[in-house]
């Protein structure tokens, strides 16, 4: 059976859930998988771990690629079983990719089974097509997304290109970002042979909101790279971790996007509380993560509240590096209001960092009782727990404990696993 994934997210340079869980099941799909093809489809050529797929991570890095290309035109792709080979479907824009190049490539060389690790399928596709989809925060939380206009950098061009989209769907949507996310959901339910969503709470989500059939809806939770999150003893790399950083120790940590659905400011702000109510606290605040939407606010907090020395934002932190600094943290805490599913608290749990989150669902279905939890719309209650955490050393000891057996239940090569099943079930 030929297997065609769309690979262009996992193939991206700064990845957060989506990318990751894309990029991993390409991995292990190809250490389990020793009888079926696969065609990876991406917009640019593959690069980093994506080339290799016999290795555990990402790596080699930027700049120690081997590109090449067959006679055929395909890219040469490295993986245990030689089933696996690459694609790179070129397209002058860079908007709709997969609603134009891809689906003329499903017209004219479809693969038996199309899986697309995200919710944005192809118009035309194989009636055996398998898609993700994450979370619907952006139904249920849509003051937290910002609507960026799609299209052409001429504005004269987007707005012909929002004319005609919102032709196409009869008015209800336009071209921007959060009508995108509404169209394609809804397109890919009505379209896919099935669904897949990453925890409970995101199915029951999925299944209220858009009255879907039951049966169509499969649940397989992420997972994490245990070869890479994990217990480390070794200072010396820590500290040089550290410094290329610009990172301070004791500090708590966060790793995700800087924005409103993450709720970055009421972190701060909490932060800042703890500070003023704690003197004897010294322990600085690391926000790991790309600026997106709602930056702005951060940036004004940090300065309103005369914090800059004490909060490090380092940007973009490559993912080998993470382990390290996960290792250093005194706490990882994760403020926000909305996930699909929260792989980082899997990854501060492997590293044996105690982890305080919001009291949400979904986080306590992944978190358990390894999780300390506060209640995201309340400064206050984010406050105390954070304060918590640094002060009770067994509390900390406790979660740490709880955290080193919670996470024995998660794993890419199970949700790789199960994930093959549902595509083999199609």
């Amino acid at each position: 059976m030929l297997i065609g994934i769309d690979a262009s997210r996992a193939n991206r340079d700064h990845k957060s859930g989506t990318e990751w869980y894309s990029y991993y099941l390409i991995k292990w799909l190809a250490k389990l998988d020793n009888k079926n093809q696969y065609i990876l489809y991406t917009d640019k050529p593959l690069k980093g771990g994506l080339l290799d797929l016999t290795t555990n991570q990402h790596l080699p890095g930027p700049g120690q690629e081997d590109i090449r290309f067959d006679k055929a035109g395909y890219q040469a792709v490295k993986s245990p079983y030689n089933n696996f080979r690459a694609k790179v479907l070129n397209w002058p824009f860079n908007f709709f990719w997969t609603l134009g190049r891809l689906s003329w490539e499903m017209l004219i060389h479809k693969p038996d089974v199309l899986f697309v690790p995200a919710h944005s399928l192809p118009l035309i596709l194989p009636k055996k097509t398998i898609a993700t989809i994450h979370d619907v925060a952006f139904e249920k939380n849509n003051f937290l997304y910002q609507a960026d206009n799609i299209g052409p950098e001429r504005k004269f061009l987007r707005n012909a290109l929002d004319f005609f989209v919102r032709i196409f769907t009869g008015g209800k949507y336009g071209a921007n970002s959060t009508d995108y996310l509404k169209w394609s959901t809804k397109f890919a339910l009505k379209h896919a042979g099935k669904i897949i969503t990453v925890s409970n709470f995101s199915k029951e989500e999925i299944l209220k909101i858009y009255k879907s059939k039951k049966e169509k809806v499969k649940m397989i939770y992420n997972g994490y790279n245990e070869a890479l999150y994990r217990k480390i003893d070794d200072r010396g790399k820590i500290e040089e971790v550290l410094d290329k950083y610009g990172i301070e120790s004791p500090f708590l940590l966060y790793v995700g996007r800087l924005e409103k659905k993450k709720n970055t400011p009421a972190l701060i702000e909490a932060f800042c509380l703890m500070r003023e109510n704690n003197k004897s606290i010294k322990h600085k605040l690391v926000l790991i993560g790309d600026a997106s939407f709602g930056y702005d606010e951060v940036k004004y907090i940090i300065k309103e509240f005369g914090l800059g020395s004490e909060i490090i934002m380092p940007g973009w932190a490559e993912e080998e590096d993470l382990p390290y600094i996960y290792n250093a943290a005194a706490a990882f805490v994760f403020p926000t209001k909305y996930e699909g599913f929260g792989i980082p608290l899997l990854q501060a749990m492997s590293c044996q960092v105690p982890v305080v989150a919001s009291r949400l669902s979904v986080l306590k279905e992944v978190g358990g009782e390894a999780v300390l939890f506060f209640d995201p719309d309340n400064v206050n209650s984010i406050e105390e727990a954070l304060k918590n955490i640094i002060t009770s050393d067994k509390l900390r000891k406790d979660l740490i404990e709880k955290g080193k057996e919670r996470v024995k239940n998660f794993s890419w090569e199970k949700c790789a696993r199960e994930t093959l099943a549902e595509i083999n079930s199609l």
